[in-house]
């Protein structure tokens, strides 16, 4: 029986993108139902500036979730203000823009996005490429709100699933992640 924890990588804008004071509400919820559920958080570490991702972290880890962050800093690199929060940090030592959205959207079994700029799109190319399951959580804004019920190409092979809340998102991802271990 494998009893591995099911990963689910939180995705979204980094405060650069100057987001809404309810979208920092809707990635704690993110963040308590993925502890929740019992599910390891993964998200990106950022050096320089708050995000969604790591709001939702945060909230996990307040109510006893497992997280892990993956940051394209090297182990020498200042990232402190978030460490406290982050169980495991994975140091890819690889540049924004490319090298840690790889490491990060193939680390986890499930992703859900929230708002959302290039880092965010380039997360979840990743992710549906690899057929990843993808939730995007609606009326957030960002890649999040444009590719949310959508594909990404004429192929349609995996479709970016909808949902409107952070409770909503979290159990149908679960139920996708589910359904594609078993294909």
């Amino acid at each position: 029986m494998n009893r591995k924890k099911i990963q689910i990588g939180i995705i979204g804008s980094a405060s650069s993108l100057k987001y809404y004071k309810k979208l920092e509400i809707i990635a704690a919820n993110l963040g308590k139902e993925v502890a929740k559920a019992g599910a390891i958080l993964i998200y990106g570490v950022e050096k320089d500036q708050d995000s969604l991702p790591s709001i939702a972290c945060r909230a996990a880890k307040k109510i006893g979730g497992t997280t892990v962050g993956i940051t394209y800093e090297n182990s020498n690199s200042g990232i402190a203000k978030n460490l406290k929060f982050t169980d495991v940090v994975i140091y890819t030592g690889l540049i924004r823009g490319g090298g840690r959205e790889l490491v990060l959207s193939l680390s986890c079994d499930g992703i859900i996005s929230i708002n959302g700029g290039g880092g965010t799109l380039n997360e979840i190319v990743v992710a549906y490429q690899s057929k990843i399951p993808i939730v995007a959580l609606e009326n957030t804004g960002g890649w999040s709100e444009k590719l949310a019920g959508t594909y990404l190409d004429e192929r349609k092979r995996e479709v970016i699933f909808k949902a409107k809340d952070a409770s909503t998102a979290v159990k149908l991802l679960l139920k996708e992640i589910r359904k594609s271990k078993k294909n």
